[in-house]
């Protein structure tokens, strides 16, 4: 009889230790199933229960994109493999702007998973970031997605909201049908990397990245974005049919695209950005 498969081990502990300093009141919480990290946080946060925690889950079963689009996860069957990893962090924040959170996320998950850049990895496949919140493989596969939501507190403008970041990662290889191409993993990037060794890479740096964004705002990710700007130079089309090139991204995390009509600064979260 061969033995039974090893549940993943999670750092929980690790993460706290290292996290709480920076974030006092902080929690860690590893669920085996839920319907979707941020949903579950925000739910919370509704409810009054607005302390820092990071809420994995090893299976999500109504996981949520950008625009509404579900992400459906779970352990490969009869392996107790986790074949993504799924979490969300929520917290209060009150940064100067908003503007720019998810691409400020997008550089410390990226950064943190692969810091090599071109020429220093030995031809691996590098960790590239499409506006406003995907992270892709070189190759043009779809490696994750972040999303950011946030819940208003009781107070003036000025106060903090609890803000909610969630993150899903595909670790294995996607066991997918009716797709020309099936999405990138980790595993292309990082043979070693599992879920729970993934998030230990992430969590202390996104936490940091947060409170520094809080502070400066998105223009010390400026440059770091533009390093593996997925979009920068190539052509694009907009959710409005609107064709032109794309040029990087302004201070304020605005996707810069010259069209017909001169140079626009797209903003808004419901403009869907894909390479022509």
């Amino acid at each position: 009889m061969s033995p039974a498969p090893t549940p993943a081990r999670w750092p929980a502990e690790a993460i706290w230790q290292a996290v709480a300093p920076l974030l006092p009141g902080f929690t860690v919480e590893v669920l085996p199933s839920i319907d979707s990290t941020s949903t579950e946080l925000m739910r919370r946060a509704r409810n009054g229960r607005l302390e820092p925690t990071l809420l994995v889950a090893e299976e999500q079963t109504a996981g949520r994109g950008r625009l509404g689009r579900q992400w459906h996860t779970g352990a490969y069957e009869g392996t107790g493999m986790v074949p993504a990893l799924t979490f969300s962090l929520g917290l209060p924040l009150a940064p100067r702007e908003w503007a720019g959170l998810s691409l400020a996320v997008g550089v410390s998950v990226a950064e943190s998973l692969q810091p090599a850049l071109p020429g220093a990895d030995g031809g691996q496949p590098r960790i590239l970031l499409k506006w406003p919140n995907d992270l892709w493989l070189q190759d043009g596969r779809k490696l994750g997605g972040i999303l950011v939501e946030t819940a208003s507190l009781a107070g003036a403008p000025s106060e903090p909201r609890y803000v909610v970041i969630g993150i899903g990662l595909n670790v294995l290889p996607v066991l997918t049908q009716g797709l020309s191409t099936p999405p990138a993993c980790l595993r292309e990037v990082d043979s070693t990397l599992t879920a729970a060794s993934a998030l230990q890479r992430i969590a202390l740096p996104l936490v940091q990245t947060l409170l520094g964004f809080a502070e400066h705002g998105f223009a010390p990710f400026q440059a770091r974005f533009a390093q593996r700007d997925l979009l920068a130079g190539r052509g694009v089309t907009l959710s409005d049919g609107t064709q032109g090139t794309a040029h990087g991204v302004a201070e304020d995390g605005a996707l810069l695209v010259h069209t017909a009509r001169g140079m626009q600064a797209i903003t808004s979260a419901e403009i869907s950005v894909k390479p022509q």
